[in-house]
């Protein structure tokens, strides 16, 4: 699991912050075949908690596409990362 905490330099309104959310929300998806969603924060116009998982066999491979995923955020969309918080269980 990832849990990522943004702030929000280029949001001025709800809409702009759905734009940003929703970008990172398809990008996990899509790229990373994560599961992600907006978890918390949905009351700030500046500050989104995203939340995404990743179910795989392979721990090391697991933590490894999180760690990607992280890396696309950081590189690629406006934002600054005030937290994040990758965890993995074995089961």
């Amino acid at each position: 699991m990832i849990q990522l905490i943004l702030e929000l330099p280029e949001s001025f309104s709800l809409k702009d912050k759905r734009r940003i959310v929703h970008s990172v929300r398809d990008r996990f998806q899509r790229q990373f075949r994560m599961s992600a969603a907006e978890v918390d924060l949905q009351e700030s116009l500046s500050f989104a908690q995203i939340g995404g998982a990743y179910v795989s066999n392979s721990k090391v491979f697991g933590e490894s596409v999180l760690a990607k995923a992280f890396a696309m955020v950081e590189a690629d969309v406006p934002v600054r990362i005030q937290d994040v918080s990758i965890h993995s269980e074995e089961f």
